[in-house]
């Protein structure tokens, strides 16, 4: 399994595009910066034959402690959570298949 980082984001945007390594590393904050900014305030974020981001609020409730089954309660917090689109499942399931 491989990661890609945010240098190796940089690198394709300045193969693809011929941008320099300054406007590639701020178009990547500039194109975080709106997606967090808009999760922070409860908006969705979708990309159109990728996926969606969104905030899903979760109560507060008792759960244990694994390492000792001691009971804890789990507090009310926020998370993101990502659906993928339909086109993008069927890409990835169809490279399974290659």
């Amino acid at each position: 399994m491989t990661t890609i980082t945010r240098s190796d984001f940089a690198n394709r945007l300045r193969e693809r595009f011929g941008l320099t390594s300054a406007d590639a590393y701020k178009l990547i904050d500039v194109i975080f910066d709106e997606i967090s900014e808009s999760l922070i305030n409860g908006e969705e974020v979708k990309f159109a034959g990728f996926g969606s981001f969104k905030i899903l609020e979760k109560n507060a409730r008792m759960g244990r402690n694994p390492k000792t089954g001691e009971p804890a309660i789990i507090t009310a917090r926020r998370v993101v959570t990502f659906r993928p689109s339909t086109e993008f499942r069927d890409r990835v399931a169809s490279k399974d298949e290659m």
